[in-house]
């Protein structure tokens, strides 16, 4: 029968070599980092991708408001469902529009010469809500035009901490505005 002395020193001796075995370490310290990494990853990536869809949306409102800056709406009698297709069909690849006008809000407004304009701000309690309009100004006119629009960005990651959310569900509104003269 064996010693409880020699126990004593085999389970030492097992515990002595299996703090200096270091196989495996490198993925026990992957696995504690992780976590925190791919989050971080992923809510880079979330930030980039919603940077460039406003950027796409910028893009996209300032060509298709180029219309009503050349007055071509006016002469084709576009109304908003139209105005709404147009820029659809310019920002497809990143926002989800086609066959959904209702996810984007347009507000076109003109105002006279010298005349204040006052844009309220869309967001009320955390929701888009406000007065949208739809004036195709008159070519010729000296007014100013400004053409905003809005889409609702769905977020996923960035809920675990630094959230860039400004509408309830995890939501950030996009904006893009376009001011302009209507060429004569």
């Amino acid at each position: 029968m064996p010693s409880s002395a020699v126990a004593t020193i085999s389970v030492r001796s097992a515990i002595r070599r299996f703090r200096r075995n270091r196989r495996g370490s490198a993925a026990v310290e992957f696995a504690l980092v992780a976590p925190v990494f791919f989050a971080l990853l992923f809510a880079i990536i979330e930030t980039g991708l919603m940077f460039f869809a406003g950027q796409v949306l910028e893009t996209g409102t300032q060509d298709s408001a180029r219309l009503m800056y050349t007055h071509q709406a006016y002469d084709t009698g576009m109304d908003e469902t139209a105005f709404k297709t147009d820029l659809c069909s310019r920002i497809s690849t990143l926002f989800n529009c086609t066959g959904n006008l209702a996810s984007l809000t347009v507000d076109v407004q003109y105002y006279a010469p010298g005349a204040a304009i006052n844009l309220a701000d869309p967001i009320v309690n955390s929701s888009l809500s406000g007065t949208f309009t739809y004036q195709v100004p008159p070519p010729g006119s000296a007014n100013t035009v400004v053409v905003r629009v809005f889409y609702k960005w769905q977020l996923y990651v960035t809920g675990l901490g630094f959230n860039v959310a400004n509408l309830t569900g995890s939501q950030r509104l996009l904006a893009a505005t376009v001011a302009f003269h209507v060429e004569p």
